[in-house]
């Protein structure tokens, strides 16, 4: 089951003090769709979470509850919505992990980080092609990523992604220290 995010961005805006109006402002959104977000209501974009996340002020590891041990079994990781669409992301790392962030995603043919660039609060970022294909857009260049193949970058550094195949694919990521 997807952890709910909405309620948490929620109430870290109204503890702020912060109105509809301010914090799509500063995200560069509609307050119709911060309040469609706030509702669970939208699966948001990378982009759009992560300004959303900086506008309340939040890191955007923390909407999620992380598994509370160092060992995940198989098909126990948190379901999260990390942005995107047509992906379903498994939080792996442990809740009292600030160091790094792994997440296991499965993404549909077409599925994407959303066509805007975004950079996420984090020095490094790390994704490996468990299975199929990987496009990662870093800046204006586009790297094909095949299974097996692995790619490090800063996550501080405007990228997206998607699969552009007609399969499913598999990826691990790795997010240093935690967004």
């Amino acid at each position: 089951m997807e952890i709910p995010i909405g309620p948490r961005i929620r109430a870290t805006r109204l503890a702020r003090g912060l109105t509809l109006g301010q914090v799509a402002a500063a995200a560069g959104l509609t307050e119709g769709f911060v309040s469609k977000l706030e509702r669970d209501q939208v699966s948001p974009s990378v982009a759009s979470l992560v300004a959303v996340c900086q506008a309340v002020g939040l890191k955007v590891g923390e909407l999620f509850d992380a598994p509370a041990k160092a060992i995940v079994r198989a098909g126990d990781g948190a379901q999260i919505n990390f942005g995107g669409s047509d992906a379903e992301e498994f939080l792996l790392s442990s809740g009292d992990q600030s160091s790094i962030e792994v997440l296991h995603s499965k993404i549909a043919p077409g599925g994407s980080g959303g066509e805007e660039l975004y950079a996420l609060n984090c020095e490094v970022e790390f994704v490996y092609v468990l299975r199929g294909q990987l496009e990662v857009t870093l800046g204006p260049d586009h790297h094909f990523l095949n299974t097996g193949d692995a790619m490090t970058f800063r996550g501080r550094d405007p990228h997206t992604w998607r699969n552009p195949s007609q399969e499913p694919i598999e990826v691990l990521w790795v997010l240093s220290p935690a967004p």
